[in-house]
């Protein structure tokens, strides 16, 4: 019986790799990488080497699942990543952990950053319960749907999303429910880490005013009981990017 081991990489300072997720690393012959690129910088970070990297992205999940599967047949433990925090939470791993759950091999989780996580953990009293998300659909009907859905919720909230729609996203949520409290998290553990509380337009407005918007983003939308119109920014760094 061999082991599929699911690790959680840091979401941008390296430093926030575990001892156990290192160990791991360095034990696992086989290291299945969203990015094989990115996977490397990690690996060279460690000084950890002579591992064979293959590739288990997004694209190629459905694929690379079945010979993941022969190789713990063959007795190799395998460690899973993704580029930045844990395996199948938005991001690759879901379709092998379902393929070797029908095995007879261990899966083991090896714990470590998250971004949602990271966020609900600066989010205050955010609420009682939270549900995570994730990304969207990129459809403006379908995101406007599912975020109609979200909002009709008693409880808090967590979605992710990218520079490049978050204006967008923040402008639908505004139209839903104007006075909803919204906290955004932008570039978490990294030398630009930013987060603005205030609500969804608001943060919007601000957003639209720079000349460059920059990183990944997570959106926290407090529970109802809790809503707030002023903007607290918190955190954020003063360097300009």
């Amino acid at each position: 019986m061999s082991t599929l081991y699911i690790v959680a990489t840091p979401i941008g300072n390296l430093h926030d790799m575990t001892y156990r997720a290192v160990e791991t690393l360095k034990a696992a012959g086989i290291i299945a990488c969203e990015d094989t690129r990115t996977t490397r910088k990690l690996l060279d970070a460690y000084s950890i080497t002579g591992k064979r990297l293959i590739s288990c992205s997004a694209i190629n999940e459905e694929n690379s699942k079945n010979g993941i599967s022969k190789l713990l047949d063959e007795g190799n433990d395998v460690a899973l990543v993704t580029d930045a925090g844990t395996p199948c939470i938005s991001d690759p791993g879901a379709r092998v952990v379902d393929k070797i759950q029908k095995t007879k091999h261990k899966i083991v989780p090896i714990p470590g950053a998250n971004a949602a996580v990271c966020a609900m953990s600066i989010a205050g009293n955010a609420g009682k319960s939270w549900l995570f998300e994730g990304f969207l659909p990129k459809s403006d009907g379908k995101m406007k749907r599912r975020l109609s859905e979200l909002l009709k919720l008693e409880t808090a909230f967590v979605l992710y999303e990218s520079p490049f729609r978050i204006v967008r996203l923040l402008q639908a949520i505004g139209e839903i429910e104007p006075q909803r409290r919204i906290m955004i998290a932008r570039e978490l553990t990294k030398i630009h880490e930013e987060t603005i509380i205030g609500t969804a337009g608001k943060i919007a407005e601000e957003l639209s005013k720079r000349q460059a918007i920059k990183g990944e983003f997570c959106v926290v939308a407090y529970c109802k009981s809790d809503n707030k119109s002023d903007i607290d920014r918190t955190g954020a760094n003063t360097e300009k990017e």
